[in-house]
């Protein structure tokens, strides 16, 4: 009868093994599944992350392009206000509209550069033509040839300017 113990002591200690060593797998498989799972969480939230900032800076871009073409009709309107006309009325319509046209601009973000009086930046102005003037300070924007525009700090159109000294 003891050898009948011994062999069924025997024989639960084995399975006990068994299981223990089951056990012990079982939970190495789950760290690893959850370790995957954590590393797969955390490469998605950096996907959804890269994929928000590159459709950001894609509308950014395209924004600014549309921007650009626009640009040249805003110069032509500018340019019809300061036309001299004898009708108050039409001088009138054409102010509203560049108006207009500056208020959707400003609402997308676009702003006009300061230049005149300024010192000269090469990241916001482009030189056409350079003058000695005693009355302005070394690299002061004296005069502006064509306006320039930035959409938020990326700039759109640099100004053309005439700098002294």
């Amino acid at each position: 009868m003891e050898e009948n113990e011994n062999k069924v002591e025997e024989k639960i200690e084995a399975e006990s093994k068994e299981q223990n060593g089951e056990l012990q797998s079982m939970k190495e498989e789950l760290e690893n599944t959850t370790d995957r799972l954590k590393r797969l969480m955390a490469e998605f939230d950096n996907f959804k992350k890269r994929n928000a900032k590159e459709r950001e800076g894609l509308y950014a871009s395209i924004l600014a392009d549309i921007v650009n073409k626009l640009l040249p009709v805003l110069d032509n309107l500018e340019k019809a206000t300061n036309a001299q006309t004898e009708d108050a009325n039409y001088k009138q319509g054409i102010e509203l509209v560049l108006k207009q046209y500056m208020d959707v601009l400003s609402t997308f973000g676009v702003k006009e550069i300061e230049s005149v009086g300024k010192t000269f930046d090469p990241e916001l102005h482009e030189a056409v033509s350079q003058v000695q003037d005693e009355a302005l300070g070394e690299k002061e924007i004296k005069e502006e040839f064509r306006k320039g525009y930035k959409l938020g700090d990326k700039v759109i159109r640099h100004a053309m300017v005439i700098v002294a000294n």
